[in-house]
């Protein structure tokens, strides 16, 4: 690796945190996102005469499970962020990696996307700040496949995104202080995968019209700081009523935390986790209970989590 610019970064380390997110939020299928205070943070070091090898260790979620090789999503994002900010890999770069991990697997809280925006951010650090947030999303989207869990990762706060023909269009804007989400985080995993398989290839046009308008009305009744319009954003036509045949539990949850006040409920990106908004301590305590009596009607098991909306995304903590 002689001479290489990455021969200069030698044993060098950089620490990353990046947010949770959910993404879809009801009726938003594929385009909006809002990132959770629910942080996976990961420490990388530059091991430039390792004859390439990964050295990983996790602490908290996905003890045990994650690979540790190139395809680890946060590998894999990583060096496809060196490729782009400098053309190349040097042979035998490898990599000491060490997560720190809260956001659950397989639970539709973005844990992938969090590896993914991780292993980009952490890139472009390594490198002195190359790449810009539009070029960072767009290798995360890559990644990643779609850019609604990693745009919201990356930027923080709530995010309408989607890819096009040039890139990634992403705008986000900041939540309202009080909201509040009330998770119900059950002991059941669902690769996005098979919930993408149980979606049909049309839909009705008057399912994707309520849709539309239920985007339109809520994204701008946020931005204007209209909480109320929840209700209407977070009604799905499109994915949820197909996901429930594999879910069965699904309506249950999100209507029992409808009816005890949330401003909205719905399925977390393609679940299984249930997320409810409220603005209220009295609104969390009747999700809250709700949640635990549904999820005991149903016999699912599961963890009920209060988190705040985030704001700020991804961030370096340190480099060294």
């Amino acid at each position: 690796m002689g001479g290489h610019w990455l021969a200069e970064l030698d044993g060098r380390r950089v620490v990353v945190e990046v947010p949770a997110s959910s993404a879809n939020l009801g009726a938003g299928y594929d385009c909006l996102g809002v990132a959770l205070d629910l942080t996976n943070r990961v420490e990388l070091e530059v091991r430039g005469w390792s004859r390439g090898e990964i050295e990983l260790t996790v602490d908290g979620e996905g003890t045990g499970e994650l690979s540790d090789d190139r395809e680890n999503r946060f590998v894999r994002a990583l060096e496809a962020a060196l490729v782009e900010g400098r053309g190349e890999l040097p042979d035998g770069v490898g990599w000491r990696v060490s997560m720190h991990n809260k956001i659950p697997l397989a639970r539709g809280l973005g844990s992938s996307a969090a590896a993914t925006v991780a292993g980009v951010v952490a890139a472009n650090a390594l490198m002195g700040g190359p790449l810009d947030r539009d070029a960072q999303l767009r290798i995360a989207t890559a990644v990643e496949g779609h850019p609604d869990n990693a745009a919201a990762a990356l930027l923080g706060g709530f995010v309408v995104s989607a890819s096009t023909p040039d890139g990634v269009e992403a705008i986000r804007f900041d939540v309202p202080r009080e909201l509040r989400a009330v998770l119900f985080i059950p002991d059941l995993r669902l690769s996005t995968a098979a919930m993408r398989r149980a979606l049909p290839k049309n839909v009705p046009l008057t399912d994707a019209v309520a849709n539309l308008g239920a985007v339109g009305v809520g994204v701008a009744g946020l931005a204007a700081g209209r909480t109320d319009l929840l209700a209407r954003m977070t009604v799905d036509r499109l994915h949820e009523p197909y996901r429930a045949k594999v879910y069965p539990q699904l309506p249950r949850l999100v209507e029992a935390a409808r009816e005890a006040g949330a401003l909205g409920a719905c399925l977390s990106g393609a679940g299984s986790t249930i997320l409810a908004f409220v603005d209220s301590m009295t609104g969390i305590s009747r999700v809250e209970g709700a949640f635990a009596a549904a999820a005991a009607d149903t016999d699912l098991e599961g963890r009920i989590l209060v988190v705040q909306p985030r704001n700020a995304g991804a961030r370096v903590v340190s480099t060294g």
